[in-house]
């Protein structure tokens, strides 16, 4: 007999920008986004310029932004999870106001030279209030490609996307921020990111047709974090490790560009940071991969800890941004990878809660890098501080090394109880009557995995 041909496995559909671009409503809700999310690249750096310019040193510097950032960290999950619950547009509201409020006080606080303490309580409220727009679009672009037109292949490019976006501003708001702070005031800077978050906010909240389908609590029924996902955990402590990255960073090449008398180009060395990140998530995002997002996240990360090995040893402003740029190639990688499989890991209710959670790991880990980083390089000088993201990263590769086993997709699990539960199905029902109540509960189970 003849054995039947190999059946060879179709190669992934690639889904390029364009196709992405064209999905209707999309620009009804990228545009006044990108708004709304440009201010989030230039808060910290900006509370760090306010601070050094009103008389505080690097490390307290790094303090304020930090307390700016924890809150950010701790408080944008609770304000994902009410939006999974009550909709996106009556989150955003009372936050982009709050925000501002806050961004006025610690402008005020600063520059009338007010206790340390309450620039920690202004910068904490400021943080605690940043709208999270960049869960929200990732959450609409899952409310689009959930359906029968969506797929697999078109989620990976929208997160691209969205990680290029996120790049993109993170080129484009600390160029602005350090432009706006030293050619007028710090305080100018920090005045045009509560604009742009209030305009871009509103604009945003507005677009309701394209929001996610709230899911409110239902009587008797137990509300359960994404949180409680042990690859939800995993991600969010290896999003740590890239916080620290971005954190450290914007405080050691500010120190580094300062103690080089050319401060005016902190911005542009941290932008080309950006742009190699920004640059590689481009080409990911064009990539039809056979590799799982498993494999791929230990990859992209592992080249991350390579990348950020060389910074500290850089002698000056050049080669910084040069070795910058080759450890901003991994970034966008491991970020879109992440938020690929954490979308998979959590259930519809709470995907904008799983998305904020990764998001504020980021906000955690840079308020810890630029932290540490201050005080480093208060104690021994600019390139100390470039140290901290060697450690930071690496902590998260071992991390996600040793428990790479947690991010395993709930579709994959399920199918391999389904699978399990079938197999023993079987085995019961052969063995006799005798089995009969243990098949009738397998049976049970294999239709709950189903389920």
């Amino acid at each position: 007999m003849t054995a039947p041909a190999p059946v060879e496995t179709p190669a992934p559909a690639r889904v390029g920008y364009g196709a992405l671009l064209r999905t209707p409503g999309a620009w009804t809700f990228l545009a006044p986004a990108f708004a709304a999310r440009l201010p989030y690249a230039m808060l910290s750096i900006g509370i760090m310029l306010l601070v050094l310019d009103n008389g505080g040193s690097y490390g307290t510097a790094g303090l304020v932004a930090a307390a700016s950032a924890v809150a950010q960290a701790f408080i944008g999950p609770q304000t994902g999870r009410l939006a999974d619950r009550y909709g996106q547009t009556a989150i955003l509201l009372p936050g982009i106001l709050v925000h501002a409020v806050s961004v006025g006080a610690l402008i005020a606080l600063a520059v009338g030279h007010a206790p340390t303490w309450t620039l920690y309580l202004a910068a904490a409220s400021a943080g605690a209030s940043v709208p999270q727009i960049g869960a929200m679009v990732r959450a609409r672009w899952v409310a689009k490609f959930s359906g029968p037109a969506g797929s697999p292949q078109k989620l990976n490019t929208a997160f691209a996307f969205e990680s290029v976006t996120d790049e993109f501003t993170f080129v484009i708001g600390p160029v602005l921020a350090t432009a706006i702070a030293t050619t007028v005031t710090p305080s100018a800077a920090l005045i045009t990111e509560a604009a742009l978050t209030v305009a871009g906010g509103l604009a945003f909240a507005a677009q309701r047709g394209t929001a996610p389908a709230r899911h409110p609590k239902t009587a008797g029924a137990e509300r359960v974090s994404a949180l409680t996902s042990p690859g939800v955990r995993l991600l969010a402590g290896s999003f740590l490790g890239v916080g620290s990255v971005f954190g450290a960073l914007q405080v050691s090449i500010t120190a580094f560009a300062r103690a080089a008398g050319q401060e005016s180009l902190n911005g542009i060395v941290y932008g080309v940071f950006a742009g190699g990140s920004m640059l590689a998530g481009v080409l990911y995002g064009m990539i039809a991969w056979r590799r799982s997002a498993r494999q791929r996240m230990l990859i992209s990360y592992a080249l991350l800890v390579l990348g950020c090995s060389t910074l500290w040893a850089m002698p000056n402003l050049a080669t910084l941004a040069i070795a910058g740029l080759v450890c901003g190639l991994a970034i966008a990688p491991t970020l879109i990878t992440g938020y690929t499989l954490v979308e998979s890991l959590v259930s519809d209710g709470a995907k904008t809660e799983a998305f904020t959670w990764l998001t504020g790991a980021i906000g955690l880990g840079l308020a810890v890098g630029s932290t540490v980083a201050g005080r480093m390089i208060d104690g021994h000088g600019p390139s100390a501080g470039f140290l901290v993201p060697i450690v930071g990263a690496g902590l998260g590769l071992v991390a996600l090394i040793t428990l790479r086993h947690l991010l395993v997709p709930q579709t994959q699990q399920s199918r391999t109880v389904a699978r399990s539960s079938s197999a023993t199905a079987g085995a019961t029902g052969r063995s006799g009557g005798s089995n009969a109540g243990s098949g009738q509960l397998v049976g049970a189970s294999a239709g709950g995995a189903k389920g």
